[in-house]
């Protein structure tokens, strides 16, 4: 295979389909400096953006860490310690208001005037977010040479829409099921089990490996690269491997959901069953096939919609109520909403823990982007736009200051950190949101 490219797809034939698999960067692709395709002639590789964004807010005065500053002159709240592995990653922007009077659609008001910079469009009951998110307003640059623009997915039953639209009336649906998303991306035909006990597919054994059907070209991809590579392609394909063993091993012992008993009416909880959906199993392979997704170069930008707001299926483990029930009706200082805000920031972890995993020239995936992590509100029990929640993760490439917090002491606007964020990759952004939303000044303290 000498006329090897970074556009080089590996293909091969499952079950009569057509598959292919995409190669990571490897050095013989990239200038004498180990940062820039060499076809391209690109200052390094490729920005990325990532979303996680969970459902109804956080508790303030555990969510915002007690210090400014950066480096050891700052620590992690109570709610921000799960992060504690990716402290050095980590820039956490506090402070921010998205002005709001609370009148209309509370939980979605709240996330547009923050992601689009304006409200939401009404028509009667009916309601739309009323443009592009930021998300999209940065895919449209980030995407293109990308095969996917974006790639949106989420692991809770009600997140078919998350926080990200491509316009009014156009959300961008979010994949629940981890083998779709991995047929989708590497080429593979798995499915996620119903509701209800399944059998395995007796042709799972001869479907379930994409590497298998390409591994004589793997085999001669690897002997004309240089031993660095050989070690870039072992990993690859070892995350890879990894991800179809883990699917497979659900899709071997899938949760009886069938055992999960629903109200006849979804306004308070969900019963607890054994069965249940397990959540951070499923987030763990999300998090692993888009981190390949991304290094691999098939997508720049991507949402987590990890839970949504208002869907009572907002459901932890051991709860006996919704996160969103218990933001409005759990008294102060809500132990139970804070544990729930945790069990969010965990799967967060997951994901930046994923990036952070790939090697990448002389960092990580983590280290060519930014990773968000933002609700849908501030304070979940009065759906607050005060203080509201940001972290991010990443650096862009060195362009933003991490192991930093910083805090606004004016209150500024909020849409101040996609117009930042949006400057650090690369967009030409004069401003980002319109009226009392309209941000034109990006936040220099986190700025290299």
């Amino acid at each position: 295979m000498r006329d090897l490219t970074r556009r080089t797809l590996l293909r091969g034939m499952i079950g009569g389909a057509a598959v292919t698999l995409a190669l990571p960067p490897l050095e013989r692709f990239l200038n004498t400096h180990g940062t820039a395709y060499a076809d391209t002639g690109a200052s390094g590789f490729p920005l990325r953006f990532g979303l996680f964004t969970w459902g109804n807010g956080v508790v303030p005065e555990r969510w915002v860490p007690p210090l400014t500053g950066s480096g050891d002159d700052w620590e992690l709240s109570d709610e921000l310690a799960p992060l504690a592995p990716h402290k050095d990653q980590l820039t956490v922007i506090s402070g921010l208001n998205v002005p709001f009077s609370g009148e209309g659609e509370p939980h979605f008001e709240t996330a547009c005037r923050f992601m689009v910079g304006k409200p939401l469009l009404m028509n009667g009951d009916d309601w739309t977010f009323s443009g592009p998110t930021f998300d999209q307003v940065y895919a449209k640059v980030l995407g293109e040479g990308a095969r996917f623009a974006s790639i949106e997915f989420g692991v809770n039953p009600k997140s078919h829409v998350g926080l990200t639209y491509t316009g009014p009336f156009s959300p961008n649906p979010a994949e629940m099921d981890p083998f779709a998303l991995f047929e989708r991306i590497f080429g593979g035909s798995f499915s996620l089990p119903g509701d209800g006990p399944q059998e395995v597919d007796p042709s799972l054994g001869i479907q379930r490996s994409v590497l298998d059907v390409v591994m004589e070209q793997i085999t001669s991809v690897k002997s004309v690269v240089s031993a660095a590579d050989k070690i870039r392609l072992d990993q690859h394909f070892e995350g890879i491997r990894s991800i179809e063993k883990q699917l497979a091993a659900l899709q071997e012992t899938p949760p009886n959901l069938a055992a999960c008993k629903y109200p006849d009416t979804p306004e308070f909880a969900y019963e607890l069953e054994e069965g249940m959906k397990p959540y951070k199993t499923m987030n763990a392979a999300f998090a692993n096939i888009i981190a390949h997704a991304m290094v691999c170069d098939q997508t720049r930008v991507f949402t987590n919609s990890f839970t949504g707001a208002v869907q009572n299926s907002s459901l932890f483990p051991g709860f006996e109520e919704s996160h969103h029930s218990l933001t409005h009706f759990e008294p102060d200082p809500q132990p139970l909403v804070h544990e729930c805000t945790v069990f969010c920031i965990v799967a967060l972890e997951q994901q930046i823990a994923a990036l952070a995993a790939l090697p990448e020239g002389d960092g990580s995936l983590l280290d060519h982007m930014v990773m968000m992590g933002t609700s849908d509100c501030a304070e979940g029990k009065i759906h607050s736009g005060v203080d509201f929640p940001i972290v991010l993760a990443g650096s862009a490439d060195g362009r933003l200051k991490t192991n930093t917090h910083w805090r606004s002491t004016t209150g500024d606007l909020a849409t101040r950190v996609p117009l930042t964020v949006g400057r650090v990759l690369g967009l030409d952004l004069p401003s980002f949101g319109e009226e009392e939303h309209e941000a034109t000044k990006s936040i220099d303290e986190v700025l290299v």
